[in-house]
């Protein structure tokens, strides 16, 4: 069914496919929702979008993005509040960094106003696919690739912006062990470590392999010079708690400016409690945990939300931290954040937008 509506053309699908879902277990990542957006750039433009049936795309083999990487992605999540209504938790803030990546990379920006319309309404027409449960929520996968049908290198001149959601559960099942890197780059000054290139993503995967191997979950990033200092986590910024303190590694070019580490330390500064956002060094986590200083260590990112870090691995030691149960501030902002997302409770910031 074809339906023109005034700003995209919208072609819902004939058959759901929702009833083969367990929404009881969600698998994150695995289980897509009906439909999809997309649109197209060419001879510096935009085409009207569109949204359509979740399906597979076509490439011609020299499509560039297969050879040169030009590809840009977010990650956004929706909610089922508790008194029914959707919400998607500061999409403003996503679009934003989205520009700022795709400045980096060579590649046209969207309206910001054209793209929250299109999170809303390819929500609002897959609306049955936020769960219902208050352990899951709808992840919304924005991405933009280069497809000219070229070999050379050079920017693209054609773009695909698309947009794909799926119900998913928790991303961690529980504590998170990280191991501190101290060969392997995730990003270089002058890089691109700050945008949500695909192509940091793919240089990770390795080092993390080895990591998992070992019993690890995820790396603990440090910088590609001396690798001394803490940057941060393979899929979330890190924060650490220590007395009334919170901190965490400064943004630069090297560090993703995350949302969720935003949303965490206004919540922080609010509460009363210090923070700093300044170099972290290796050794000094080191010397914390060493003398008992170091209450808290824990990820903040739209995937894993607040993730506790249960150990620590340096090169010589791997060091446990305080039992989580007796942590004060990680758990009062993961609970606090999903109350503001579920509507639970006020929503001081103005963070979520409504379907």
């Amino acid at each position: 069914m074809l339906v023109k509506d005034s700003m995209f053309n919208i072609q819902r699908c004939e058959v759901s496919r929702i009833s083969q879902v367990n929404f009881d277990d969600l698998p994150f990542g695995r289980v897509f929702s009906d439909h999809m957006f997309i649109m197209e750039y060419a001879d510096g433009k935009w085409s009207q979008g569109s949204i359509v049936p979740f399906q597979n795309i076509s490439l011609n083999p020299a499509s560039s993005v297969i050879h040169y990487g030009q590809s840009i992605f977010e990650g956004i999540k929706a909610f089922r509040n508790v008194d029914g209504r959707i919400s998607i938790f500061r999409p403003e803030e996503n679009i934003k960094r989205f520009n700022k990546s795709a400045e980096r990379m060579c590649m046209p920006q969207l309206d910001k106003n054209v793209f929250l319309e299109a999170l809303k309404q390819l929500i609002d027409v897959d609306n049955k696919w936020v769960p219902e449960s208050m352990e899951a929520s709808l992840y919304i996968r924005p991405f933009m690739f280069s497809t000219d049908e070229y070999i050379g290198v050079k920017p693209s001149e054609t773009y695909r912006f698309m947009i794909f959601t799926c119900p998913v559960g928790k991303y961690y099942a529980g504590d998170v062990k990280v191991k501190v890197e101290t060969h392997y780059a995730r990003s270089v000054k002058g890089g691109t470590g700050f945008a949500k290139a695909a192509g940091n993503y793919a240089g990770a995967l390795y080092p993390a392999k080895i990591a998992q191997e070992q019993g690890y979950h995820q790396l603990l990033w440090t910088d590609a010079v001396e690798h001394k200092y803490i940057e941060e986590s393979g899929t979330m910024n890190v924060m650490f708690r220590t007395g009334n303190k919170i901190i965490t590694p400064a943004l630069s070019e090297t560090i993703l400016n995350g949302v969720t580490r935003d949303s965490v330390l206004t919540l922080a500064r609010d509460w009363g409690y210090e923070v700093e956002e300044r170099r972290v060094s290796v050794e000094e986590i080191r010397q914390l945990l060493k003398d008992g200083k170091l209450d808290e260590a824990f990820g903040a990112g739209t995937a894993a939300t607040i993730a506790p870090i249960c150990s620590i691995g340096f090169e010589d030691a791997n060091v446990e931290l305080p039992p989580y149960s007796g942590w004060e501030f990680a758990p009062k902002a993961a609970q606090t954040l999903i109350d503001i997302r579920r509507g639970r409770t006020n929503d001081p910031f103005n963070w979520n937008t409504y379907i």
